[in-house]
């Protein structure tokens, strides 16, 4: 998934007023922090991504080595914050509610 550059425009403006989500600290990326960046991407589309100080790493390589393992898209990094992408999917399983009449479908 690639997105093309007034997505990305479109974005990097709803990003803007949003508070970080995810903190990398002095331990960098760890699967923790992989799997909390997950559910935060689970949750919201948009994520917002504060980068620790200690970062062995560029912040673009790190936003990068994030982005590839929660299967997103970085949409912009500036100083030691990224912002992260991945389209929510919906689940099959799931039934859906008919309006009115609780049941599901």
């Amino acid at each position: 998934m690639t997105l093309s550059s007034k997505e990305r425009a479109a974005l990097r403006a709803q990003a803007h007023h949003l508070a970080a989500t995810v903190h990398v600290g002095q331990h960098g990326l760890t699967p923790q922090l992989i799997q909390s960046l997950d559910d935060a991407l689970r949750t919201s589309e948009l994520v917002k991504v504060q980068l620790g100080k200690k970062l062995e790493t560029g912040v673009r390589d790190a936003a990068e080595q994030l982005a590839r393992a929660t299967n997103a898209e970085v949409v912009m990094t500036i100083g030691k914050v990224a912002v992260l992408f991945r389209e929510k999917v919906e689940d099959e399983g799931r039934g859906t509610r008919d309006e009115g009449r609780g049941r599901t479908r």
